[in-house]
């Protein structure tokens, strides 16, 4: 009975953490900071005003939520980025994905590859920008360049 028990406890460690994340991106795709206006969580604004190297990711000019599709190695993917700035001027584009994990070693393999099919993807379609992408840990509001 014992291990039934932990069975059930871990399940439903992992849907309370699921059920957060989830929250937390639906947040996150609220937030907006430019220089006349803040708009979202209050919270989540106070802690990326900690940083500010994440400003720019906040602005006006950034797109939440944003489908991307494409064929990578020969098969068809379509994907879903959390944040994404594209700078026509300068030919630069920023992926942003946002990560609720407090071990950030846990999945990184796996975030590193998906960072690196939304860059790819990017490519295809803008062969001629530079691309950077960048997982923003909430835990902590980190800003780790991939």
């Amino acid at each position: 009975m014992n291990n039934l028990q932990n069975i059930y406890a871990e399940y439903e460690k992992k849907n309370f953490a699921k059920k957060l994340g989830v929250d937390k991106h639906i947040k996150m795709q609220n937030i907006l900071i430019t220089d006349n206006k803040e708009v979202g969580d209050p919270e989540i604004i106070k802690e990326i005003k900690k940083h500010p190297e994440l400003y720019s990711f906040f602005s006006d000019d950034t797109k939440t939520e944003v489908p991307i599709a494409g064929f990578l190695n020969g098969k068809f993917v379509s994907r879903r980025i959390d944040r994404l700035k594209i700078d026509h001027k300068k030919k630069h584009i920023d992926i942003i994905d946002y990560k609720t994990d407090t071990e950030k070693n846990e999945y990184i393999d796996l975030y590193f590859n998906q960072i690196n099919e939304y860059k790819e993807l990017f490519r295809n379609l803008y062969p001629e920008y530079t691309i950077s992408g960048y997982i923003l840990w909430l835990h902590d509001f980190n800003l780790q360049k991939i």
